[in-house]
């Protein structure tokens, strides 16, 4: 290609036959056509490839009629049977889980089990940074694009729902950070929040699905660089609590964990509990909404990114590919944010008691965005995923394993996704909702959270068929 801009995404997620991060193979048997090149407007360079799967009306064989229909008609039954059946707060957060055996407890606490951790984290680290500064050039032969790409970004998602905050036990930066003399840190305020932490993820956002040759060895250092800056700096004044506020990957882990059966309890006890009930102990913490808005923002972008209309804007935009999928990623959250901002300004005229609206229920989304991070990165994590551990192993230029589903399976498991994070997001409203608000108006008080997340779940699931 001729344009200079990479692709929205290194990776193919699930396009028919793709066995590289930015070739096509033949189709296997059974599998629709890899798309063509867009025809070339006069005067123009090449179009891109679309290089994801998600999103292709070809990858996705699926009604939209049904598509439609079946997801209103999960929220709507959903919303029903709670409103006759669920009068009162059922969830009780840190309170609530069945406590582990006492020696289980003691192995994951034991500063044993926490050295191994972070001594794995440092050696995964520098074996990331030797493969990166030492290893081709070419992202088919370096498995460290697909080692930051996938198995650190797509892969905290099942970590951290199977085994809670793990990137907090084995970030490689809290332990080069225990290698310093001990200080005494000032602490991070209080209205700093997560904040950070939301501005680093937009910026990977940015990396990974705007950013030309965002698998090169030049941006990828680039980008190494000013996070590393940005982090010790934080660290340097703050400790080691600089990162659950401003580390991106800990934060992402972190919340994404209170949905694991695996927790603690406001007593530090190890437990087994509702994943609701992990929900519901979300701190209500400043930046929480704008960490979950960019979550979903940029989710949602990554759906739009490989939509041949979008593409076609991206190379005939008088503003340059870059420029234009910058301001696309950026009005995506903006758009996700302002969605649940006019929910929760109505949320607030229904009952003006309730003095945080915004941060009082952003825990509901939480599942949402769970639901379009699996719809969108399953099978590239299921593909992509093992081929950079075969690369890591020192097999040279590794194909890609089949997909695990067809393309009728996969519909399937993506409209699945986004309908059951949805559904999941109402029963956490709907908790919220009746133990905040009178009992006469429990129901009413979330028609505007019901009506946002039937906005959200149309939104998601034509992204997919669109």
């Amino acid at each position: 290609m001729t344009t200079g801009h990479s692709p929205p995404l290194p990776f193919a997620h699930e396009a028919a036959g793709q066995t590289s991060f930015l070739s096509f193979a033949p189709q296997a048997a059974g599998q629709a056509p890899p798309l063509p090149f867009l025809p070339e407007p006069a005067g123009q360079a090449p179009l891109l490839p679309l290089a994801h799967g998600v999103g292709a009306q070809h990858d996705l064989p699926l009604s939209p009629f049904y598509a439609y229909a079946g997801a209103f008609t999960a929220l709507f039954v959903s919303f029903l049977g709670l409103a006759l059946l669920w009068s009162a707060s059922r969830f009780r957060g840190d309170r609530a889980g069945r406590p582990l055996p006492a020696s289980l407890q003691r192995l994951a606490d034991s500063s044993v089990t926490r050295t191994a951790l972070r001594v794995l984290g440092a050696a995964l680290a520098l074996f990331f940074l030797a493969h990166l500064l030492l290893g081709p050039d070419d992202p088919d032969r370096n498995p460290a694009p697909g080692a930051l790409y996938v198995l650190l970004w797509v892969g905290l998602v099942p970590a951290s729902l199977l085994l809670g905050p793990v990137w907090r036990l084995v970030n490689p930066l809290r332990a080069l950070l225990s290698l310093r003399p001990p200080t005494r840190p000032r602490p991070v305020p209080a209205a700093v929040g997560i904040r950070p932490a939301a501005a680093g993820l937009l910026l990977f956002a940015w990396l990974e699905l705007v950013a030309p040759d965002n698998t090169s060895r030049p941006v990828l250092l680039t980008a190494l660089a000013v996070h590393l800056a940005v982090q010790l700096l934080g660290a340097a004044r703050h400790g080691a609590a600089w990162f659950a506020h401003a580390d991106p990957f800990e934060a992402y882990s972190s919340l994404l964990a209170r949905l694991s059966p695996l927790g603690r309890r406001a007593d530090g006890r190890l437990v087994l509990r509702s994943p609701f009930n992990g929900l519901d102990s979300t701190p209500e913490t400043p930046g929480l909404v704008a960490t979950v808005c960019v979550l979903l923002g940029t989710t949602a972008y990554d759906g739009l990114s490989d939509n041949p209309r979008w593409i076609t804007t991206l190379q005939t935009s008088s503003l340059g590919p870059t420029a234009t999928a910058t301001l696309g990623l950026l009005a995506a959250v903006a758009l996700a944010a302002a969605c649940y901002g006019l929910c929760a300004g109505a949320l607030r005229l229904l009952n003006r008691a309730l003095t945080a609206p915004l941060t009082s229920f952003a825990h509901s989304l939480l599942p949402i965005a769970l639901g379009y991070l699996v719809a969108h990165y399953f099978s590239l994590l299921a593909v992509e995923g093992p081929r950079t551990v075969m690369m890591a192993a020192g097999t040279d230029n590794a194909p890609s394993p089949a997909p695990p589903l067809g393309p009728a399976g996969l519909a399937v498991l993506q409209v699945a996704a986004i309908v059951t994070g949805h559904v999941l997001g109402v029963v956490a409203a709907h908790d919220r909702s009746v133990r905040l608000f009178p009992p006469a108006r429990a129901v009413a008080g979330q028609l505007p959270l019901f009506a946002l997340m039937i906005a959200y779940t149309l939104g998601g699931i034509g992204l997919l068929i669109a």
